[in-house]
């Protein structure tokens, strides 16, 4: 007979039933492909808590999700976030590339924004359906899309350069600016252009002779706020096809369309009726779930 603890600790172990059916969808994804899959899911539409973007923390997840699995098989990233900090993109990405190489493909069954965007870029392959979403990857700084304010500083310059009076229009809107703002927002565009840029070369175009100028194309057509014209714009798959990604249609194979929607359909009601609000978790069970905290 099973002592107390014991038995609390199978029950522990079985989880919630919004554990049950998510894991299972999951295994059964991973049935299908053959590759590891890991779920990267935050809440950020079901709730209004902090540490629903890509953030430092998010590294443990991986790390205790990754543990144990066979690399050789490749991953397989379910992806659904509204992106987050350039500094822990870079380093989740390297992460992820020192574990399974260049062999992830990004899988994104709804949204996967900014940063997010930028993740999916540093797979080989990107996967959708024509209800899925990709969006620009201009940066955010201090909670201002960095792009626009350098874009509107340069407007102030011409526009005050061509005509002095227009300084009495312009100087109460860049006095708001600290004296680095405009500097520490030109770094943060280049840095995520490049970043991004070296990702496509070494995964997505790797070998194509125009690996570099494909590259380019990306991101300036996601990079670029005058393009994008907003950071929230939703990029569907033509158009994500139309700037040179690699993106295969999840629709063209029923059976696994059918697979990532049951895992994407599982993983949104666990947040939505629990108090879950960011889901990292393998086809094997390991799983580092974010619980919101109460006030």
């Amino acid at each position: 007979m099973p002592s107390w603890q014991e038995i609390g600790n199978e029950i522990r172990a079985v989880g919630s039933p919004y554990d049950i059916v998510r894991r299972k969808y999951l295994a059964e994804l991973h049935q299908k492909t053959g590759r590891n899959v890991i779920v990267y899911y935050s809440g950020w539409l079901q709730k209004n808590v902090r540490g629903l973007e890509v953030n430092d923390d998010d590294k443990n997840g991986f790390m205790a999700v990754v543990h144990g699995l066979d690399r050789t098989r490749g991953l397989d990233l379910v992806l659904h976030t509204p992106g987050g900090g350039i500094a822990a993109t870079e380093s989740l990405v390297e992460y992820l590339r020192s574990m399974f190489g260049t062999n992830i493909r990004a899988i994104v069954p709804q949204l996967a924004m900014s940063a997010g965007t930028m993740i999916a870029c540093s797979c080989r392959e990107i996967l959708m359906g024509k209800h899925s979403r990709l969006g620009p990857i201009d940066p955010q700084y201090k909670g201002l899309p960095a792009h626009g304010v350098i874009e509107e500083f340069r407007r102030a310059f011409h526009e005050i350069k061509s005509d002095a009076d227009k300084r009495a229009i312009w100087q109460p809107i860049i006095a708001r600016y600290d004296p680095t703002f405009i500097g520490e927002c030109e770094k943060s565009v280049d840095w995520s252009n490049k970043m991004t840029a070296e990702w496509l070369k070494t995964a997505m175009f790797a070998g194509d002779a125009d690996a570099e100028g494909k590259a380019r194309k990306v991101v300036e057509e996601l990079g670029d706020h005058a393009v994008t014209l907003s950071h929230d714009r939703h990029i569907p798959m033509d158009k994500c096809r139309a700037l040179g990604l690699k993106i295969s249609a999840i629709e063209d194979d029923q059976e696994f369309q059918d697979k990532i929607l049951s895992v994407h359909h599982a993983c949104i009601h666990t947040l939505s009726g629990t108090d879950a609000c960011k889901i990292i978790e393998n086809h094997a069970s390991g799983a580092y779930l974010k619980i919101a905290q109460r006030t």
